[in-house]
């Protein structure tokens, strides 16, 4: 293969962790060829946008942002664009309509083409679509990881839920698992690069092996991934209630790496309105699993995803969703107002609600949520957690945080003796709702 010298890639990634994990794969590509990444627009030679189209505000902004290009490639006449993701995916051709000084447009499963069509367009101007979904979802490739002790490990690909509102199935396709032998030759090598932390990904994680149709399940992956020496923790993402089990549960709590936390997202806590959703289950069977896991996971923190506004909800609906989360009592909610996605059932529904009562009903529901979550911060004050050191804060360099094994960030003041990747302990002076205040402990 032949290298280039001296040229430099933009790479801004859209959207939930599995396009993280894409874009390292992108990148990967791009360095094997010798591209250099750079944080200057104006510097590259290719720009790649890996992009998200599950809420409208996500397309709104990337639209902008190639928009912002076409000056770009004004001044910069020989420019690779390329657009990738689910937004790649669902707009197709209609990207080149909109923006013909997009060069190349690439779906969810044809990472792989990336140097093939970098060469193609090198050759000859012009517009290059790979968007076939029939092709293998995963491909050996290098990877460039962007942090240096967290890891994504991708487990499975696509959807086979088709909630009414979500166009994932859509734009990732039907469930396809890769096999427990290439993940946990993955995560092998990661351990011996002195990667600390992984994240196993998937669109619905607990339907993992199920297309395999050999016995394999999300259970037996977490079994063998905590046998893996080298990694200190497990994480998981997303999972569905639907497809959650006890067995799943017990495995997370018989294992000494998978961590406490556990994302559930829940939705509505309306009957009616999940059945609306095509969720698959019921407010009572969500519960059992949440009764089950705090009774087997005594330390589990609990997070869970929430809609408002979601077409033909009503006051008293809403309000089954408040009962919901007093009764539960979750450590964090992230709440989504509902926002149509043309091609999904949802989008087409009667009773649409209105945007002002939208926002009402979303504000109400942060108030509810926010005092279960300043709670249970408090109830972690004077108490000591282990934490992986990730750097300054965003804004104050004197400053450094952690995250505990439940996920939450602890902040404290930075006095040089710890690094980046150090497993230290921080003992918590005070929960707030969205961080925990400490100390380190020497």
């Amino acid at each position: 293969m032949d290298i280039i010298e001296n040229k430099f890639y933009f790479l801004l990634t859209y959207g939930c962790q599995m396009n993280e994990s894409d874009s390292e794969r992108y990148a990967g590509q791009l360095e094997s060829l010798g591209y250099r990444r750079t944080e200057d627009m104006d510097m590259a030679d290719v720009v790649l946008l890996n992009t998200c189209c599950v809420r409208e505000t996500a397309e709104g902004k990337i639209l902008g942002k190639i928009g912002e290009l076409k000056h770009v490639k004004q001044h910069n006449p020989n420019l690779i664009i390329a657009v990738t993701g689910c937004m790649a995916q669902e707009w197709q051709d209609r990207l080149f309509e909109r923006a013909p000084h997009i060069d190349l447009v690439i779906g969810t499963h044809n990472i792989h083409k990336l140097v093939e069509l970098i060469r193609e367009r090198q050759a000859k101007s012009g517009h290059y679509l790979e968007a076939d979904m029939t092709v293998p979802a995963f491909h050996d490739l290098p990877t460039k990881r962007f942090q240096k002790f967290f890891a994504w490990v991708p487990i499975m690909n696509g959807c086979n839920k088709f909630c009414t509102y979500c166009i994932v199935p859509y734009v990732r396709g039907r469930e396809v698992s890769r096999p427990i032998a290439d993940i946990v030759r993955e995560i092998e090598e990661i351990a011996k690069e002195g990667y600390k932390e992984i994240t196993l990904l998937g669109q619905n994680v607990n339907s993992y092996g199920l297309d395999l149709k050999d016995g394999t399940d999300f259970s037996a992956l977490l079994q063998a991934v905590d046998r893996i020496d080298g990694i200190e923790r497990v994480r998981y993402m997303t999972s569905h209630p639907k497809d959650m089990t006890f067995a799943m549960i017990d495995a997370i709590a018989d294992s000494k790496k998978v961590v406490n936390h556990m994302h559930l997202p829940i939705q509505s806590g309306s009957d009616e309105l999940l059945k609306k959703m095509n969720r698959g289950y019921t407010v009572d069977q969500y519960m059992e699993l949440v009764e089950y896991a705090r009774k087997r996971i005594p330390d589990l923190v609990l997070t869970t995803d929430i809609i408002v506004g979601f077409p033909g909800e009503t006051e008293e609906m809403f309000c089954q969703t408040l009962d919901l989360l007093k009764r539960v009592q979750y450590d964090m909610a992230y709440t989504f107002i509902y926002s149509p996605r043309t091609g999904t059932p949802a989008a087409k529904m009667d009773h649409q609600i209105p945007q002002e009562e939208k926002s009402r009903r979303l504000q109400r529901l942060m108030d509810v949520q926010n005092v279960y979550s300043l709670q249970l911060n408090q109830a972690m004050e004077h108490k000591e957690y282990e934490v992986i050191v990730e750097g300054p804060t965003k804004n104050d360099e004197n400053h450094w945080f952690g995250r505990t094994t439940g996920n939450k960030m602890i902040i404290w003041e930075h006095d040089g003796s710890a690094a980046v990747g150090d497993t230290v302990k921080v003992a918590v002076d005070k929960g707030q709702t969205w961080v925990l205040k400490g100390h380190l402990i020497h």
